[in-house]
């Protein structure tokens, strides 16, 4: 099937640099699009060509409304609704500015992370588990800000692990707070990023937003509060325990955290990795997972998060057949270094 678009004034903002976003619809919607002098061809199966001509539709709707989407923000949705046949450009983007988040607006990059906004909108207890660079903590803290505005809660607290990432910083100076803000600096950085400076020190300086290590949080209940736990997985068993036993009455906790990134001394068992299996199937609480197609941060990012999960799996493939040659078994995380190559050869004989 065939179908010809018109193009109307302003379109082509829509095409993307190099028409990088036409070719994003073509490979999404399984589609052909072809530029004419005054039209869009758009060439596919009935459904596919229809799909694809609602985007175009959606989009002079959304122009004609006054609605500026940047390329970034444009070429984001474009992505969700490609792998989410129930979206469309209108709802996304609609969507996306009814939620206040201060001086920005925030569209999920992803289909995860449209799961993951819509499960903390749904349900009052969240884990965002996935990789660096995903958006755990920075949608979590936009969600929590929307909340703030709209007066849905009176408070924002951030709490976050005081473990250092695999270094030994001795004793710090200056007063406690001091001590620890080096640890929360990401959640300072996301506030600042999405409110103006003078709002963010003012509620800092009235407890409206509270940022504070975890072992602050024993003995609390937390009414009317928008509470969010990052780098999880440097929690232990009786903190995260704690944390997830702290919420009063209208309150929502965001949990986020990277199981591949733990901290812990003495291998210690993760908290994060205990309330999977503990929390799993408990009514009211939801689990979102992500994965290197969700990061957000430079597309290196992507390769290097790839790289890293194909060498675990490459090293539990090896320790697997050296296990089969020793006859042991294994305990613990089940990682370890790849095998030298005449390990590997003996093995491979097996």
């Amino acid at each position: 099937m065939k179908k010809n678009i018109d193009i109307s004034p302003n379109i082509e903002t829509l095409f993307g640099t190099r028409d990088e976003n036409l070719h994003l619809l073509e490979e999404g919607l399984n589609v052909t699009i072809d530029l004419r002098a005054d039209s869009v061809e758009i060439d596919g199966a009935p459904r596919d060509v229809g799909r694809a001509e609602q985007v175009f539709a959606d989009y002079q709707h959304l122009q004609r409304n006054g609605h500026q989407l940047s390329n970034g923000d444009l070429n984001s949705m474009l992505r969700v609704l490609a792998s989410d046949p129930t979206a469309t450009l209108r709802g996304l983007a609609e969507a996306g500015r009814q939620r206040s988040f201060g001086k920005r607006t925030v569209q999920p990059k992803s289909m995860n992370q449209r799961r993951y906004l819509d499960c903390i909108e749904k349900t009052d207890m969240v884990f965002g588990i996935g990789p660096a660079g995903t958006g755990k903590t920075y949608l979590a803290v936009a969600m929590a800000i929307s909340a703030l505005m709209s007066k849905r809660v009176n408070r924002i607290i951030l709490a976050r692990p005081a473990v250092e990432a695999g270094e030994r910083l001795g004793f710090l100076p200056g007063t406690l707070q001091e001590k620890v803000d080096p640890y929360l600096r990401p959640l300072y950085d996301a506030l600042y990023d999405m409110l103006e400076p003078e709002k963010v020190d003012r509620f800092l300086e009235k407890n409206v937003i509270e940022i504070a290590p975890i072992a602050f949080m024993r003995g609390r209940t937390l009414n009317d509060s928008f509470i969010i736990l990052d780098e999880a997985q440097n929690t232990t068993s009786e903190q995260m325990k704690m944390f997830v036993t702290r919420m009063g009455f209208n309150s929502k906790a965001v949990i986020t955290g990277d199981i591949t990134q733990i901290d812990l001394p003495n291998a210690r068992r993760s908290g994060l990795l205990e309330a999977m299996d503990v929390l799993r199937g408990v009514e009211g609480i939801s689990f979102c997972h992500f994965d290197e197609s969700d990061v957000v941060r430079h597309q290196l990012v992507q390769r290097i998060v790839r790289a890293y999960d194909d060498f675990k799996a490459r090293s539990e493939v090896q320790l697997d057949l050296l296990d089969q040659r020793t006859g042991n078994t294994r305990t613990g995380s089940g990682y370890a270094p790849p095998l030298d190559p005449s390990q590997e050869e003996r093995v491979s004989k097996q």
